[in-house]
Protein backbone atom coordinates (compact mmCIF):
# COMPACT_ATOMS: atom_id res chain seq x y z
CA UNK A 1 0.00 0.00 0.00
CA UNK A 2 1.18 3.03 -0.96
CA UNK A 3 1.65 6.18 1.49
CA UNK A 4 -1.01 7.88 -0.14
CA UNK A 5 -3.14 5.29 -0.08
CA UNK A 6 -2.17 4.69 3.59
CA UNK A 7 -3.34 8.01 4.01
CA UNK A 8 -6.44 8.28 2.66
CA UNK A 9 -7.42 5.14 4.07
CA UNK A 10 -6.82 6.49 7.20
CA UNK A 11 -8.41 9.72 6.57
CA UNK A 12 -11.59 7.67 5.68
CA UNK A 13 -11.54 5.42 8.69
CA UNK A 14 -10.98 9.04 10.95
CA UNK A 15 -14.19 10.54 9.35
CA UNK A 16 -15.99 7.09 9.91
CA UNK A 17 -14.94 7.00 13.32
CA UNK A 18 -15.66 11.53 14.14
CA UNK A 19 -19.26 10.28 12.18
CA UNK A 20 -20.14 7.11 13.38
CA UNK A 21 -18.42 6.17 16.35
CA UNK A 22 -18.12 9.50 17.58
CA UNK A 23 -21.97 9.90 17.56
CA UNK A 24 -22.75 6.45 18.28
CA UNK A 25 -21.29 6.35 22.18
CA UNK A 26 -23.28 8.86 23.34
CA UNK A 27 -26.36 7.01 21.56
CA UNK A 28 -25.49 3.85 23.26
CA UNK A 29 -25.18 5.57 26.41
CA UNK A 30 -28.91 6.94 26.29
CA UNK A 31 -29.59 3.50 25.19
CA UNK A 32 -28.14 1.89 27.97
CA UNK A 33 -30.88 3.84 30.04
CA UNK A 34 -34.07 2.67 30.75
CA UNK A 35 -36.35 5.45 29.70
CA UNK A 36 -39.72 6.34 31.82
CA UNK A 37 -41.94 8.53 29.67
CA UNK A 38 -44.21 10.68 32.20
CA UNK A 39 -47.57 11.93 30.83
CA UNK A 40 -50.19 14.28 32.89
CA UNK A 41 -52.12 17.03 32.60
CA UNK A 42 -51.06 19.08 35.40
CA UNK A 43 -50.16 22.55 34.41
CA UNK A 44 -46.09 23.48 35.97
CA UNK A 45 -47.70 25.94 39.07
CA UNK A 46 -49.06 22.82 40.60
CA UNK A 47 -47.63 20.36 43.05
CA UNK A 48 -48.85 17.71 40.71
CA UNK A 49 -46.54 18.47 38.46
CA UNK A 50 -43.60 19.52 40.53
CA UNK A 51 -43.61 16.21 42.63
CA UNK A 52 -42.44 14.45 38.97
CA UNK A 53 -39.60 16.33 39.31
CA UNK A 54 -39.29 14.95 42.56
CA UNK A 55 -39.76 11.61 41.46
CA UNK A 56 -36.86 12.47 39.01
CA UNK A 57 -34.02 13.64 41.09
CA UNK A 58 -34.70 10.96 43.66
CA UNK A 59 -34.10 8.13 40.95
CA UNK A 60 -30.88 10.03 39.37
CA UNK A 61 -29.32 9.68 42.95
CA UNK A 62 -30.76 6.61 43.82
CA UNK A 63 -29.58 5.10 40.62
CA UNK A 64 -27.31 7.22 38.85
CA UNK A 65 -26.97 6.65 35.11
CA UNK A 66 -29.42 3.85 35.34
CA UNK A 67 -32.69 6.45 33.70
CA UNK A 68 -34.17 8.80 31.82
CA UNK A 69 -37.25 10.42 32.96
CA UNK A 70 -39.38 12.24 30.34
CA UNK A 71 -41.59 14.29 32.15
CA UNK A 72 -44.57 15.75 29.74
CA UNK A 73 -46.93 18.04 31.53
CA UNK A 74 -50.17 19.62 30.72
CA UNK A 75 -51.27 16.70 28.65
CA UNK A 76 -48.75 17.08 25.77
CA UNK A 77 -47.85 13.43 25.36
CA UNK A 78 -51.46 11.27 25.97
CA UNK A 79 -54.78 13.55 26.57
CA UNK A 80 -55.89 12.95 30.23
CA UNK A 81 -57.77 9.48 30.49
CA UNK A 82 -55.93 7.84 27.88
CA UNK A 83 -52.40 7.32 30.07
CA UNK A 84 -54.11 3.72 31.32
CA UNK A 85 -54.60 2.54 27.84
CA UNK A 86 -51.35 3.60 26.67
CA UNK A 87 -49.53 1.95 29.75
CA UNK A 88 -51.23 -1.23 29.13
CA UNK A 89 -50.25 -0.89 25.37
CA UNK A 90 -46.55 -0.54 26.73
CA UNK A 91 -46.82 3.45 24.93
CA UNK A 92 -46.39 4.96 28.25
CA UNK A 93 -44.17 3.88 31.69
CA UNK A 94 -45.99 6.48 33.73
CA UNK A 95 -48.56 8.90 34.74
CA UNK A 96 -51.23 9.60 37.43
CA UNK A 97 -54.89 7.94 37.30
CA UNK A 98 -57.42 8.72 38.93
CA UNK A 99 -60.10 6.43 41.22
CA UNK A 100 -62.91 7.20 37.89
CA UNK A 101 -59.77 5.87 35.27
CA UNK A 102 -60.00 2.91 37.73
CA UNK A 103 -63.56 1.95 37.89
CA UNK A 104 -64.45 2.16 34.54
CA UNK A 105 -62.43 -1.48 34.36
CA UNK A 106 -63.08 -2.21 37.70
CA UNK A 107 -66.36 -1.72 38.86
CA UNK A 108 -65.84 -2.17 42.76
CA UNK A 109 -63.21 0.89 42.61
CA UNK A 110 -66.34 2.94 42.26
CA UNK A 111 -66.40 3.35 45.75
CA UNK A 112 -63.73 5.38 46.44
CA UNK A 113 -65.15 7.52 44.18
CA UNK A 114 -67.76 7.92 46.75
CA UNK A 115 -68.34 10.63 49.02
CA UNK A 116 -67.35 10.04 52.55
CA UNK A 117 -65.35 7.05 51.78
CA UNK A 118 -62.19 8.87 53.02
CA UNK A 119 -62.02 11.27 55.96
CA UNK A 120 -58.97 13.28 55.38
CA UNK A 121 -55.93 12.84 53.96
CA UNK A 122 -54.05 11.44 56.74
CA UNK A 123 -56.53 8.60 56.52
CA UNK A 124 -56.48 8.20 52.89
CA UNK A 125 -52.84 7.54 53.17
CA UNK A 126 -53.29 5.11 56.16
CA UNK A 127 -56.18 2.98 53.80
CA UNK A 128 -53.96 3.10 50.77
CA UNK A 129 -51.04 1.85 52.21
CA UNK A 130 -51.81 -0.62 54.02
CA UNK A 131 -53.91 -4.24 54.07
CA UNK A 132 -57.01 -2.32 51.79
CA UNK A 133 -55.00 -0.94 49.65
CA UNK A 134 -52.81 -4.19 49.09
CA UNK A 135 -55.66 -5.75 48.22
CA UNK A 136 -58.11 -3.52 45.71
CA UNK A 137 -54.65 -2.77 43.55
CA UNK A 138 -54.19 -6.26 42.84
CA UNK A 139 -57.20 -6.08 40.23
CA UNK A 140 -56.10 -3.10 38.60
CA UNK A 141 -52.72 -4.91 38.38
CA UNK A 142 -54.37 -7.68 36.74
CA UNK A 143 -57.46 -5.98 35.00
CA UNK A 144 -55.61 -2.72 33.84
CA UNK A 145 -52.05 -3.75 33.08
CA UNK A 146 -50.30 -0.68 35.42
CA UNK A 147 -49.02 -1.12 38.43
CA UNK A 148 -49.71 1.86 41.10
CA UNK A 149 -46.81 2.96 43.20
CA UNK A 150 -47.95 5.24 45.16
CA UNK A 151 -50.97 7.54 46.21
CA UNK A 152 -50.80 11.63 45.76
CA UNK A 153 -53.22 14.03 47.59
CA UNK A 154 -55.85 15.72 45.03
CA UNK A 155 -57.60 17.60 47.33
CA UNK A 156 -60.63 18.13 49.39
CA UNK A 157 -63.83 18.82 47.63
CA UNK A 158 -65.69 21.82 49.16
CA UNK A 159 -68.94 23.72 48.39
CA UNK A 160 -68.91 27.40 47.26
CA UNK A 161 -72.06 29.10 46.70
CA UNK A 162 -72.27 33.03 45.03
CA UNK A 163 -75.38 33.84 47.44
CA UNK A 164 -74.78 34.04 51.80
CA UNK A 165 -76.66 31.16 52.70
CA UNK A 166 -76.09 29.22 56.16
CA UNK A 167 -75.65 25.48 54.74
CA UNK A 168 -75.38 23.36 58.50
CA UNK A 169 -77.43 19.75 56.87
CA UNK A 170 -77.77 18.26 53.53
CA UNK A 171 -81.64 19.71 53.71
CA UNK A 172 -80.24 23.14 53.79
CA UNK A 173 -78.70 22.32 49.86
CA UNK A 174 -82.24 21.46 48.97
CA UNK A 175 -83.11 23.51 45.21
CA UNK A 176 -79.34 24.78 45.16
CA UNK A 177 -78.19 24.51 41.20
CA UNK A 178 -74.36 23.31 41.63
CA UNK A 179 -72.39 22.53 39.57
CA UNK A 180 -70.86 18.86 39.09
CA UNK A 181 -68.43 17.38 36.39
CA UNK A 182 -70.65 15.19 33.48
CA UNK A 183 -70.97 11.91 34.47
CA UNK A 184 -73.58 9.62 36.35
CA UNK A 185 -70.85 9.49 39.28
CA UNK A 186 -70.50 12.93 40.22
CA UNK A 187 -73.94 14.04 39.23
CA UNK A 188 -75.44 11.14 42.38
CA UNK A 189 -72.06 12.80 44.02
CA UNK A 190 -74.36 15.99 43.65
CA UNK A 191 -77.66 14.50 44.33
CA UNK A 192 -76.53 12.57 47.46
CA UNK A 193 -75.36 16.04 49.31
CA UNK A 194 -78.80 17.40 48.84
CA UNK A 195 -78.45 19.48 46.29
CA UNK A 196 -79.85 19.74 42.33
CA UNK A 197 -76.40 18.89 40.35
CA UNK A 198 -76.21 20.77 37.10
CA UNK A 199 -73.44 19.35 34.50
CA UNK A 200 -71.04 22.04 32.97
CA UNK A 201 -67.68 22.33 32.10
CA UNK A 202 -65.45 23.45 33.97
CA UNK A 203 -64.27 26.50 32.16
CA UNK A 204 -68.00 27.64 32.24
CA UNK A 205 -68.40 27.97 36.21
CA UNK A 206 -67.16 31.32 36.60
CA UNK A 207 -69.12 32.82 34.29
CA UNK A 208 -71.92 30.86 35.08
CA UNK A 209 -71.80 31.58 38.87
CA UNK A 210 -72.02 35.31 37.79
CA UNK A 211 -74.86 34.85 35.74
CA UNK A 212 -77.16 32.79 38.28
CA UNK A 213 -76.99 29.90 35.93
CA UNK A 214 -76.27 27.76 38.34
CA UNK A 215 -76.05 28.45 42.50
CA UNK A 216 -72.53 27.06 43.63
CA UNK A 217 -69.64 24.76 42.59
CA UNK A 218 -67.34 22.12 44.27
CA UNK A 219 -63.56 21.74 44.39
CA UNK A 220 -60.42 21.65 45.96
CA UNK A 221 -60.35 25.08 47.18
CA UNK A 222 -57.09 25.85 45.96
CA UNK A 223 -58.51 24.72 42.57
CA UNK A 224 -61.35 27.53 43.21
CA UNK A 225 -58.94 30.49 43.94
CA UNK A 226 -56.78 29.42 40.60
CA UNK A 227 -59.87 29.80 38.26
CA UNK A 228 -61.43 33.10 40.27
CA UNK A 229 -64.35 31.59 41.71
CA UNK A 230 -64.66 33.49 44.52
CA UNK A 231 -64.79 36.18 42.52
CA UNK A 232 -68.93 35.82 41.84
CA UNK A 233 -69.24 33.77 44.99
CA UNK A 234 -70.19 34.93 48.94
CA UNK A 235 -69.80 31.48 50.63
CA UNK A 236 -67.22 28.78 51.24
CA UNK A 237 -69.04 25.36 52.63
CA UNK A 238 -66.76 22.97 54.44
CA UNK A 239 -68.60 20.20 53.74
CA UNK A 240 -65.31 18.27 52.70
CA UNK A 241 -67.42 15.43 50.98
CA UNK A 242 -64.71 14.01 48.93
CA UNK A 243 -60.92 13.77 49.56
CA UNK A 244 -59.60 13.21 46.14
CA UNK A 245 -56.12 11.42 44.99
CA UNK A 246 -54.67 9.96 41.98
CA UNK A 247 -51.85 7.18 42.00
CA UNK A 248 -48.68 7.69 40.21
CA UNK A 249 -49.05 4.06 38.28
CA UNK A 250 -45.97 2.91 36.34
CA UNK A 251 -47.13 0.23 32.91
CA UNK A 252 -47.16 -3.36 34.52
CA UNK A 253 -45.37 -4.69 31.43
CA UNK A 254 -42.60 -1.85 31.86
CA UNK A 255 -42.15 -2.34 36.02
CA UNK A 256 -41.77 -6.36 35.54
CA UNK A 257 -39.09 -5.90 32.61
CA UNK A 258 -37.25 -4.24 35.92
CA UNK A 259 -34.52 -5.95 37.73
CA UNK A 260 -35.98 -5.69 41.27
CA UNK A 261 -33.34 -3.33 42.52
CA UNK A 262 -34.60 -0.99 40.48
CA UNK A 263 -38.16 -1.77 40.77
CA UNK A 264 -37.53 -0.82 44.50
CA UNK A 265 -35.71 2.13 43.70
CA UNK A 266 -38.62 3.30 40.99
CA UNK A 267 -41.37 2.55 43.98
CA UNK A 268 -39.15 4.43 46.87
CA UNK A 269 -38.86 7.50 44.17
CA UNK A 270 -42.85 7.60 43.59
CA UNK A 271 -43.25 7.42 47.14
CA UNK A 272 -40.83 10.37 47.90
CA UNK A 273 -42.50 12.39 44.86
CA UNK A 274 -46.13 11.58 46.71
CA UNK A 275 -45.06 12.46 49.68
CA UNK A 276 -43.54 15.88 48.65
CA UNK A 277 -47.07 16.76 46.68
CA UNK A 278 -49.30 15.65 49.43
CA UNK A 279 -46.96 18.30 51.98
CA UNK A 280 -47.81 20.81 50.01
CA UNK A 281 -51.11 20.28 49.13
CA UNK A 282 -52.34 19.99 52.59
CA UNK A 283 -49.74 23.29 53.81
CA UNK A 284 -51.68 25.48 50.89
CA UNK A 285 -55.71 24.17 52.05
CA UNK A 286 -54.36 25.07 55.60
CA UNK A 287 -53.86 28.45 54.40
CA UNK A 288 -56.24 28.78 51.50
CA UNK A 289 -58.90 29.65 54.11
CA UNK A 290 -57.60 32.52 55.71
CA UNK A 291 -57.89 33.72 51.85
CA UNK A 292 -61.18 33.55 51.06
CA UNK A 293 -61.94 35.13 54.53
CA UNK A 294 -59.51 38.03 53.39
CA UNK A 295 -61.73 38.33 50.28
CA UNK A 296 -64.98 39.12 52.44
CA UNK A 297 -66.35 35.59 52.09
CA UNK A 298 -67.80 33.56 54.73
CA UNK A 299 -66.81 30.05 55.73
CA UNK A 300 -69.03 27.86 56.93
CA UNK A 301 -67.84 24.67 58.97
CA UNK A 302 -71.02 22.42 58.62
CA UNK A 303 -71.99 19.42 60.43
CA UNK A 304 -70.01 17.25 58.60
CA UNK A 305 -70.70 14.04 60.51
CA UNK A 306 -74.79 14.50 59.50
CA UNK A 307 -73.59 14.99 55.71
CA UNK A 308 -71.74 12.13 55.94
CA UNK A 309 -74.35 9.71 57.48
CA UNK A 310 -76.75 11.04 54.95
CA UNK A 311 -74.44 10.79 51.67
CA UNK A 312 -73.03 6.88 52.77
CA UNK A 313 -76.74 5.95 53.33
CA UNK A 314 -77.88 7.30 49.93
CA UNK A 315 -74.34 5.62 48.15
CA UNK A 316 -75.66 2.24 49.99
CA UNK A 317 -78.59 1.88 48.49
CA UNK A 318 -77.65 2.83 44.93
CA UNK A 319 -76.71 0.60 42.43
CA UNK A 320 -73.18 1.59 42.80
CA UNK A 321 -72.89 0.12 45.72
CA UNK A 322 -73.83 -3.01 44.53
CA UNK A 323 -70.39 -3.54 43.05
CA UNK A 324 -68.64 -3.16 45.93
CA UNK A 325 -66.99 -6.06 47.95
CA UNK A 326 -68.81 -6.57 51.36
CA UNK A 327 -67.62 -5.72 54.52
CA UNK A 328 -65.07 -2.99 52.54
CA UNK A 329 -66.76 -0.13 53.85
CA UNK A 330 -66.95 -0.65 57.01
CA UNK A 331 -63.36 -2.01 56.92
CA UNK A 332 -62.25 1.76 55.61
CA UNK A 333 -64.37 3.27 57.86
CA UNK A 334 -62.65 1.57 60.75
CA UNK A 335 -58.88 2.52 59.43
CA UNK A 336 -57.82 5.01 62.43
Amino acid sequence: MTSTLRRTTFKALALAAALGLGFAAPYAMAQNKTVIRISTAAVPEDWHAKMWTVFKDSLEKSAPGEFEVQIHLNATLFKQGTEPAAMARGNLEMAPISAQDISKIVPEFSIFTAGYIIRDPDHQQKVFNGPIGQEVFKPVVQKMEVTPLATAYLGTRQVMLREDKNVMVPADLKGVKLRMPASKEWLFLGEALGATPTPLAFGEVYLALKTGTIDGQENPLPSARAAKFYEPSKTVVLTSHLVDAIFLAYSTKAFNALKPEQQKKVVEAAQAAAKYNNENRIKDEKEIVDFFKAQGMKVITPNVAEFRKTVQEKYQKSEMAATWPKGLLERINAVR
